[in-house]
């Protein structure tokens, strides 16, 4: 049997664990809202037409900050249309993706629904086809005080305290040819500073993120950041990233690894926001916001004809089936976010509810849980304290997108107040079970308190509609604490976690 190694040592933290790593994303696409979260008549909605059942489930995935209301969507989106009474709001066409949004849910619905699941909201302002006064507006509807046009607007629609809201995207994918109002790297950065400074004019205390690349594959890639943030640098506080993974071409052994693509993108912003730091003599550090991130099937759907110009309401788009080697890369990318987790100190998986979501429904029945809800919900619900890197002795194999890659990956995080960690690891051999022996004397830890992997026989299996329960957590069988070392035997293409106290 492969084996590996893996010693934890206790001062090696990379960062305070931010709950915000692991955020989610509400787009108004297909059937994330509409027929998602939000489905009036279904048995389980409450007065608001929120759907009581997808509530608990997104309690449970555990994410915290809601990136909201897009994504391209927001490119061309009027908040004002998603404010008032419902029956006086306006259908609108929503070019981004080909469909009419009815606006039956805005900022005043969504923001009960995130005290709903105890979210934080993170809201994105329209620099596609709006701008500076646009994005003023919405803030004072949303956090002004009492006293003024729009914050008295808001109290006489219903919501007497501001929201509140911290954290705001000064657009979305600018950088793309597809975002409507796309624009060139000096533009975007010129009236993302100028609509940065304002905002920060009204509330200093803002944390504003401006737009990075939509991908590393990008042709603008690492340039678009630098000339970014050498026009915005002064006014913004994190820079995004967005990247979306999925095997192609039958190559398992190179999707596995796709990891490293993430820490690749993670390290180019990294060393990009830096020489714009020192290029500018600043005292600031840029964050990274990887709010968007998952696996999607982008070949299929572009291929497929589910965005067309029928312009329908809430149509079935980017329905993606995930199988549990979809699960294990997921679980491999989230690793990566918080091995990088000093720099990358927000993330929002994209997206939550059946537009490639770990969280899929009927309408009007049933909701569950795809393969990819397991690792995200057993991450943010065990992750707590510090985050420590540790390091892995073990043997690669060959990948023919990646080189060579390590067969195990592992993050580890450690709560000194509660006195329990947590280790989770990724077997990406597709053939062998790996023995690993991991040094947690460091911890103090003298017992497993729960031990559970994400593996099937199949690494294709998935839950369907038919088969909603076909995959699930098990137990990891045979892991054994003694003497401060822990032995684990991870099976082929599995994610595992185990909770030490």
């Amino acid at each position: 049997m492969t084996t590996a190694r893996i010693s934890i040592d206790r001062t090696n933290v990379v960062a305070p664990l931010n709950r915000r790593i692991f955020g989610s994303f509400v787009e108004h696409l297909g059937r994330c809202v509409y027929d998602g979260i939000y489905e009036p008549g279904h048995p389980t909605a409450n007065e608001d037409g929120f759907r009581l059942d997808v509530v608990e489930l997104v309690k449970e995935l555990g994410t915290t900050t809601i990136r909201y209301p897009g994504g391209n969507f927001v490119s061309g989106y009027k908040w004002e249309d998603g404010v008032g009474p419902r029956q006086s709001r306006p259908v609108r066409r929503d070019l981004a993706w080909h469909s009419l949004e009815t606006n039956q849910v805005g900022l005043e619905e969504f923001g009960r629904w995130c005290e709903l699941t105890g979210s934080e909201l993170m809201m994105a302002v329209n620099l596609g086809t709006r701008g500076i006064a646009e994005a003023l507006d919405l803030l004072e509807y949303a956090n002004g005080e009492a006293g003024t046009a729009l914050a008295d607007q808001r109290i006489a629609n219903g919501r007497t305290e501001p929201y509140d809201i911290r954290m705001w995207c000064l657009g979305n994918e600018m950088d793309g040819p597809w975002q409507i109002g796309h624009m060139t790297s000096a533009d975007y950065g010129k009236i993302a500073a100028r609509t940065a400074s304002a905002m920060k004019t009204a509330d200093k205390n803002l944390e504003l993120v401006v737009c990075g690349s939509s991908g590393s594959a990008m042709p603008t890639f690492g340039e678009w950041e630098r000339v970014v943030l050498e026009e915005s640098y002064d006014h913004v506080d994190y820079i995004s990233c967005h990247a979306y993974y999925q095997e192609r071409k039958g190559d398992l052994g190179s999707y596995l690894a796709s990891s490293m693509e993430m820490k690749y993108f993670i390290d180019t912003v990294v060393a990009t926001a830096d020489h714009v730091k020192h290029r500018l003599r600043s005292q600031k550090t840029i964050q990274l916001s990887f709010d968007e991130w998952n696996i999607w099937y982008l070949d299929e759907h572009q291929a497929s004809e589910e965005v067309n110009d029928e312009w329908r309401i809430a149509p079935r788009q980017l329905e993606d089936v995930y199988s549990v080697a979809d699960a294990v890369v997921l679980g491999n990318l989230l690793i990566t976010l918080l091995q990088n987790h000093d720099r990358v100190t927000s993330a929002s998986l994209a997206q939550l509810v059946n537009v490639i979501a770990p969280i899929m429904t009927e309408p009007g029945g049933a909701s569950w849980r795809q393969t990819t809800f397991f690792p995200f919900s057993v991450t943010s619900r065990l992750a707590r304290g510090e985050v420590l890197r540790p390091r892995i002795d073990v043997g690669s194999y060959d990948t023919a997108v990646y080189g060579a890659a390590p067969l195990v990956d592992s993050v580890v995080t450690a709560d000194a107040e509660t006195g329990t960690s947590a280790v989770f690891l990724v077997n990406r051999s597709q053939t062998e079970s790996i023995e690993v022996t991991i040094d947690v004397a460091g911890l103090g830890a003298t017992s497993i308190t729960e031990a559970v992997t994400l593996h099937d026989a199949d690494p294709y299996a998935k839950n369907t509609f038919a088969e909603q329960t076909r995959v699930g957590l098990s137990p990891l069988a045979g892991a054994i604490l003694a003497d401060g070392t822990l032995t684990v035997t991870l099976p082929p293409v599995s994610w595992s976690a185990l909770a030490l106290a």
